[in-house]
């Protein structure tokens, strides 16, 4: 249940950081964004597809670059982890030393 969960948060994280990287080297392309993460080209790929099914880049014939929606989706985005870290917080199960059963 909690490795599916630890899964996806590390995708995100790796969707993040290429997005990152967009942001600061824009255009550019999946040789050079592998070459500086060591995350596989295939791994880039698709992260670069998810972020341009969400409207955060778009290709061009130098390499990625962002889009009118990346601004905003990067000035959000604190608050949005911040609420998901609130939840996360509230499942803690606290103080129990013990589940007898």
């Amino acid at each position: 249940m909690i490795d599916r969960l630890e899964k996806e948060v590390d995708m995100l994280e790796r969707h993040l950081q290429v997005l990152r990287m967009v942001i600061d080297n824009e255009p550019i392309g999946i040789v050079k964004m592998s070459n500086e993460t060591g995350y596989p080209h295939h791994k880039v790929r698709y992260s670069l597809r998810v972020l341009e099914e969400e409207n955060l880049i778009e290709p061009s014939s130098q390499g990625a670059i962002t889009t009118e929606e990346t601004e905003g989706f990067v000035s959000d985005l604190d608050g949005k982890i911040d609420d998901i870290i609130g939840k996360l917080e509230t499942m803690k199960i606290d103080g129990v030393a013990e589940i007898e059963g």
